[in-house]
């Protein structure tokens, strides 16, 4: 079973050099998952001497006003022989073997995260002692509760150590060691006060009374460690530590540890508590508790850092991939975005996802409808046709059929075609704009790259609309095409009396009879609408040929030539990240390598047992 400890003990170092050690981060904490003792205590209650009493070494910062600033996390190796010596997480690799010097690097390192000032600080120092004088246990020594602030230290510590030390004890996997002075009324305790209002129940407190020989003579604590005064799930364990005269006089932790069994044992009042009471004891029971409790949570653990590990691959995968370093890379890189922004565009113009049809909608809706909008009866009326005729006449009449009036009338009707032809252009240029944009925002390796992003809108907006105004000049062409040469067929197949002008003995202006000009009124619509007709299938013909088909074709092409002549600077600036995603990125990988340690040490520890 010390291997789970040991487990734990590894998780929880990696924790704390990942930055993950129970702060309130946006990040998934393991942290919180993992079971863990808190000594909790109010200042001068005997914890700091209890903790050196459980290792048996003296190790702690002491003085006056709030010693202990930042969290310890005390891991406790057991060494089948061999010398003893410490090592701290943040000097990796250094062995300490005289405890003296443990204790002014935990005064120095506090220093250095809070400044040479009296604040306390979230971030643990993380310390390990290997020795055959102790068993398998971490305990994270907290701040001392306090009522009052001493001087260099602002009123608002007092509520700060309280917030740090909840933090700590009122997740559901933390174990409450309270440590209360025998000589001061339990009722007072700083550590039963808080330890109640986050564990009602006493499930998950153990009660450690200390300075139980420095009682007013004729009293005793029996009735707190039979569990008589506060009844806790688990027994009330006594101490005896070192009074300050000892540990003035450097005596030794081990006949220390000697002179507490005694004083239980030949005590009275005590004499048949002794063999559940002192330090020595507390370390056994705290250990084997320890061991049953994250054995109990191993099937839990395996399932968070299973369901951890998905949700944190999913986020990591919508950020994308790192970027590259060198140009090389950084160019290949930029080619598949643009590649896969470029599939998906096409894919939206081809049908596979949505858009494409709004182009067809264009051919078969909007352009018929703007060319029956053209009303070339009206414009073909009787009053219309005669202005036209007698205006191409000129002086000299003409004599069969008015030719030069025909073809005014046919350029007159078929130039107005060239709105409804450059509106179609402009509606497919919107569309085809449209579909982009939508295609930039489904590139999801675009959202990691805002600058490269507003440069390919550019260009592709640039492309597109160069697009439009060939395909504008190509659909325009096929207009005036029709209006500069008319179909000479159309004309020779119409009945003779259509066209000839009249009866020549009639003067002049009977040839302008209301009759003929309808007639010539009627022609002219019918080759019109002839030509509305055929244009209406050269014009998307047109369209498509000179814009969709572009722009999946060659979108991109200008902007790829120039990327082969970027310097390595302008590809650089082409993928800066955003500084808070290059973060949450660096982040999440760092976290990810920790649950994945974490499952290969907790699912090797699972398949031993």
């Amino acid at each position: 079973m010390d291997n789970l400890i040991t487990l734990v003990n590894k998780i929880q170092r990696a924790c704390t050099a990942l930055g993950d050690h129970g702060d309130q981060s946006a990040l998934p904490t393991l942290w919180d998952s993992l079971p863990s003792i808190a000594v909790v205590g109010g200042q001068s209650s005997g914890k700091s001497s209890v903790l050196e009493s459980i290792v048996g070494k003296d190790f702690l910062p002491r003085g006056s006003g709030i010693v202990t600033r930042r969290p310890l996390v005390l891991q406790l190796h057991k060494l089948d022989g061999g010398r003893e010596y410490a090592e701290f997480l943040h000097l990796p690799g250094k062995k300490f073997t005289d405890f003296a010097a443990v204790r002014k690097e935990i005064a120095d390192e506090t220093d250095r995260e809070t400044g040479r000032t009296k604040q306390i600080s979230t971030v643990p120092i993380h310390l390990s002692i290997y020795s055959p004088n102790v068993v398998n246990l971490t305990l994270i020594d907290l701040p001392g509760l306090t009522k009052v602030a001493v001087e260099g230290q602002p009123e608002s510590i007092v509520q700060e150590i309280e917030n740090m030390v909840r933090s700590y004890i009122e997740k559901p996997n933390s174990i409450i060691l309270a440590v209360s002075p025998a000589n001061q009324d339990l009722a007072t305790s700083d550590a039963i006060k808080i330890s109640r209002e986050v564990d009602p129940k006493g499930e998950r407190t153990i009660g450690v009374l200390t300075k139980i020989d420095l009682m007013d003579k004729g009293t005793n604590a029996v009735d707190i460690l039979e569990g008589n005064a506060y009844r806790l799930q688990f027994p009330w364990i006594g101490v005896v530590n070192r009074s300050q005269a000892d540990i003035n006089k450097n005596v030794d932790m081990i006949a220390a540890r000697r002179r507490e069994r005694e004083y239980f044992a030949t005590t009275p009042e005590y004499r048949h508590l002794a063999n559940r009471m002192g330090s020595e004891h507390l370390a056994k029971m705290l250990s084997k508790h320890l061991e049953t409790v994250i054995k109990s949570r191993i099937p839990g653990l395996q399932s968070l850092i299973n369901k951890t590990i998905l949700e944190l691959e999913a986020e990591l995968s919508r950020y994308g991939k790192p970027i590259a370093t060198d140009a090389g890379g950084k160019l290949y890189m930029i080619t598949e975005i643009c590649r896969m922004f470029d599939q998906i565009y096409k894919e939206h113009l081809d049908g596979v996802r949505s858009g494409g049809d709004k182009v067809y909608y264009v051919f078969d809706n909007q352009l018929p409808a703007a060319l029956k909008r053209l009303q070339f009866d009206k414009q073909l009326s009787t009053e219309n046709v005669k202005k036209l005729i007698t205006e191409a006449d000129g002086y000299q009449p003409h004599l069969i059929a008015p030719e030069q009036g025909y073809r005014r009338l046919i350029e007159s009707a078929l130039v107005t075609i060239r709105g409804p032809a450059e509106a179609a252009v402009d509606a497919v240029h919107s569309i085809l704009k449209e579909l982009a944009r939508k295609a930039l925002s489904e590139t999801q390796e675009l959202k990691q790259y805002p600058a490269l992003r507003v440069e390919l809108g550019n260009v592709v907006i640039e492309s597109l609309e160069k697009m439009r105004e060939e395909s504008k000049r190509s659909t325009l062409k096929l207009v005036d095409m029709e209006s500069s040469y008319l179909t000479v067929d159309f004309f020779r197949k119409l009945p003779q009396d259509m066209e000839k002008g009249g009866n020549p003995t009639h003067s002049i202006f009977d040839r302008y009879s209301d009759s003929y000009l309808r007639r010539i009124g009627s022609t002219v619509l019918s080759y019109v609408n002839m030509v509305c007709a055929t244009l209406r299938n050269s014009i998307p013909k047109s369209i498509v040929y000179s814009q969709v088909r572009e722009a999946k074709r060659c979108l991109l092409d200008h902007f790829m030539l120039e990327l082969g002549r970027m310097e390595a600077q302008r590809l650089s600036s082409l993928l800066n990240e955003d500084p808070a995603i290059m973060e949450r990125r660096t982040n999440l990988t760092k976290r990810l390598e920790l649950y994945r340690s974490a499952q290969a040490e907790i699912d090797a520890v699972a398949w031993s047992k």
